[in-house]
């Protein structure tokens, strides 16, 4: 949704293939909904996973069981108004039981996605999920975004730690303090260098995710941007195992 040139299904695919992505989380509108077919067709045709899929859909959910593809399902964990931290917890993880059992149903992977307030902290994060496990929810488990995730730049490497053995996927940003811009090109950011290497020494060896969001911009302009800021990023480890 958020790519100037509006491509659809099959220049999408050509697009992330053009740049050597393999994977894709796909976000979307109403308008998108008579495309998802396409879009999984157009993937496959590419060689490309359908890694992700934002929020929920019958639609969708009824193509990924007829096209066999079980990609993690992101929904944002809300802030409940209750009055203690237990209570909180506990409303978080009953509001988040239906959509986890819908995504089990179809064989996928739940992720709670951090975007700010009570519920974008990762101690909640954390204790959502265990409570969401102990429901028998075992399919769940936490997306971070570094860019919902400004407050936690000075803690880093503890947060990730803490978060490690639930996380499902790692999405990067350049990091300036105060998200000032909220949303930068990585390798930018004044934070990015340390942070990086806090997740690198950390062992997390799961999914990183880039993205775009800047909608008066060309996607493919911006993930261009972004994985040449990464690879610059990791210049110096890599120059240490050449060594």
């Amino acid at each position: 949704p958020f790519d100037a040139k509006q491509r659809g299904p099959a220049e999408r695919a050509k697009m992330l293939a053009d740049l050597g992505i393999r994977r894709c989380a796909y976000d979307w509108r109403s308008r998108h909904v008579e495309e998802f077919e396409e879009e999984i067709l157009q993937y496959k045709k590419r060689g490309i996973e359908f890694f992700a899929f934002w929020s929920s859909h019958p639609e969708a959910f009824r193509l990924f069981k007829k096209h066999g593809i079980r990609p993690q399902i992101w929904r944002t964990l809300g802030s409940p108004k209750a009055q203690t931290q237990e209570a909180k917890v506990e409303a978080a993880a009953h509001a988040m039981a239906g959509h986890a059992k819908q995504a089990a149903d179809v064989g996928c992977k739940f992720g709670l996605y951090n975007h700010g307030g009570w519920g974008g902290e990762p101690a909640n994060l954390i204790a959502v999920c265990r409570r969401l496990h102990a429901m028998g929810h075992d399919n769940v488990g936490i997306v971070y975004n570094w860019h919902h995730g400004h407050g936690h730049v000075e803690d880093w490497a503890e947060s990730l730690r803490l978060m490690k053995p639930h996380l499902l996927c790692l999405n990067l940003n350049g990091m300036n303090t105060g998200a000032k811009p909220k949303i930068l090109t990585l390798g930018q950011g004044e934070h990015d260098a340390a942070m990086l290497e806090a997740t690198l020494d950390s062992g997390y060896a799961g999914p990183i995710g880039i993205l775009d969001h800047q909608s008066h911009l060309d996607t493919k302009t911006v993930l261009q941007a972004n994985l040449e800021g990464l690879q610059k990023l990791l210049e110096p480890r890599t120059k240490l195992r050449e060594q």
